[in-house]
C-alpha cells in the first residue's frame, strides 16, 4: 500500500474514533416499576387520625365531666281560684308580718296592706309595691330597685321521686326563674323562711341585686 493510501486510512480511522466520543450510545431505559415496594409505600402512607370528633364520621367526644342541666320552669303549677287566693293570701299575710317586724326596729319603715295591695317603704331604696291579681292567678311586684315583675306559683320537685303535692312552691317570675321569696330577702332583706327571721332586721339594699 502506498504512502498516500495510507495516511488516508488513518485519517478515517481518527475520525470514525472521534465521532464515537463525541456521541455516545443512548443509554438503556429501565422498565418502569408498577407498583412501589411494600416498604416504600410504608414510608409514604399518612397516619389514620383516630381522634373522636375530628372526622365526620365520628361522634363528639363527650366531656369527662358532663354538667347536668339546670332544670328551667316554663310554666307555671296549675292551680283553681280557691287554691290562688288561699295560697295569695296565705303569703301576702307571712309578708305582712314580716315587713311589720322590720317596722318595729326601723322607725323610717312604713307598711300599708290593704285589699290586697301590700306597699312597704324602705329608705333609701323607695316603695315596694306587692299585690294580687286573680284573673292570672299571680302576685304583682314593683320594685324600686329591679323594677316590675310577674309571679306565678310554681311548685319544684314533683316529679317520680316526690309524690303528688309534696314539691315546695314558691311565686317564680318564669323569665329568669328568680323567686319573689329570694328577692325579698336580697333588696328587702325580708327573709319569708320560718327560720330565718333574724334576717327582718336587715336594713334594703345591703344584698340587693345589682
Amino acid at each position: 500500500m502506498s504512502a498516500p493510501s495510507v495516511s488516508r486510512v488513518l485519517r478515517q480511522a481518527t475520525r470514525t474514533i472521534s465521532r464515537t466520543r463525541n456521541y455516545p450510545s443512548t443509554p438503556r431505559r429501565l422498565p418502569a416499576l408498577r407498583h412501589a415496594t411494600p416498604a416504600a409505600a410504608r414510608c409514604f402512607s399518612a397516619p389514620s387520625m383516630r381522634r373522636a370528633g375530628i372526622m365526620p364520621d365520628t361522634a363528639e367526644p363527650s366531656p369527662s365531666n358532663p354538667e347536668p342541666e339546670a332544670h328551667k320552669v316554663t310554666a307555671p303549677t296549675e292551680i283553681n281560684d280557691d287554691e290562688y287566693h288561699e295560697l295569695a293570701d296565705r303569703y301576702m299575710d307571712h309578708l305582712c308580718e314580716k315587713a311589720e317586724q322590720l317596722q318595729e326596729t326601723r322607725e323610717e319603715v312604713d307598711v300599708e296592706f290593704s285589699a290586697g295591695v301590700m306597699n312597704i317603704y324602705l329608705p333609701p331604696a323607695g316603695t315596694y309595691v306587692v299585690n294580687k291579681q286573680p284573673p292570672n292567678k299571680q302576685l304583682w311586684l314593683s320594685s324600686p330597685i329591679s323594677g316590675p315583675k310577674r309571679y306565678d306559683w310554681v311548685v319544684a320537685n314533683e316529679s317520680m321521686h316526690h309524690k303528688e303535692g309534696g314539691g315546695a312552691g314558691d311565686w317564680i317570675y318564669l323569665r329568669d326563674g328568680s323567686s319573689l321569696t329570694e328577692l325579698l330577702r336580697k333588696e328587702c332583706g325580708i327573709s319569708m323562711d320560718v327560720d330565718g327571721e333574724a334576717e327582718a332586721t336587715k336594713k334594703p339594699g345591703v344584698d340587693a341585686v345589682e
